[in-house]
This record gives structure tokens, sequence and C-alpha cells, in this order.
């Protein structure tokens, strides 16, 4: 074999369609796209999912679900990778301090899974009812975080003085 005798397998290559070259091409004239109407003219695009002004299906079928904005931002973590932490204060600085979380993170969560056997308390971070139940069988507590009132808060103005 020569680098000057490489040919591609027969029938691999095709000629391209060669459209409005006359009536002895089969795609003369109007070149394949019928006679008349908006797919007949050059520069036709189609919306994606058009459906000639039918309800398009994206549309016609309902709609479920959210996508929460603090998905990226809240961490997980169980009650047997807290007790190998060995900290006796936990809230997200120190857990980002240990590196048991990421930095980005603005949400933590305590989730069952692992045993603890020394007392923990958590500061402001969350925990599942499991969790919260092995931590205070070991003798720790749980402080939530203060909540924001709902509902709109309306501003405080000051006393008129009359």
């Amino acid at each position: 074999m020569q680098l000057n005798t490489i040919k591609p397998a027969e029938g691999s290559k095709k000629n391209r369609r060669r459209v409005g070259r006359g009536i002895g091409s089969g795609l003369g004239k109007t070149g394949g796209r019928g006679m008349n109407g908006q797919k007949s003219r050059s520069g036709y695009a189609q919306k994606v999912g058009f459906e000639g002004g039918q309800m398009p299906l994206q549309r016609r079928l309902p709609k479920r679900g959210f996508t929460s904005l603090m998905r990226d931002f809240r961490a997980e973590i169980t009650v047997g990778t807290l007790a190998k932490l060995g900290l006796v204060e936990v809230d997200l600085l120190a857990l980002k301090a240990a590196k048991a979380i990421a930095n980005d993170a603005k949400t933590v969560k305590i989730i069952g899974g692992g045993e603890i056997k020394s007392a923990v308390t958590l500061n402001g971070v969350g925990a599942t009812a499991m969790a919260r139940k092995a931590i205070e069988t070991a003798g720790g507590k749980v402080v939530e975080a203060p909540e924001a009132p709902k509902g709109k808060l309306k501003p405080k103005t000051p006393a008129k003085a009359k």
C-alpha cells in the first residue's frame, strides 16, 4: 500500500444533491420544496417546538416542582462524621474550618448515620429527628437558629413629637 493509492471504500462517499439545476435532475425549478408557501421561501426557519399555531407540547403538559435557588449552598453531614471531628461547639464556621463542608455552604443539616459518644452542642445548625435523638442521648444539645419572621415587615417609624 502506498499513500498515493489510498481511496475511500466504494459507496462510502456520495455526491451532494445539486438542487435547482434543471428539469432533468429531478430537483429542478422548485428544488424539492414544493410549490408555494412559507416553507418554499428562502430564509425560512421555524421555532423549535412550533406546531403550526396549535398549543405546543411543552405548554400542554402540567408543570411540577421547582428548582431551589439554595440547592448549591446546602450541606449535609452525618452524626458519625460529626463524632470524628471531635468538636464540642458545632456551628457553620467550625464545620468550614474543619473542612467538613464546602466553603460556599450557607446552611448545614446534621443527618442520621453513625454513632456519637461525646456531648456536642449544635448552634444554628439544623438536625433531623434521628440525629437530634442521637446527640441528646450522648448528652449534647441542639440550639436552633432564630428564624426570620414570616410575612412582610413594616419598618418602625419613630414616634412623632406633638
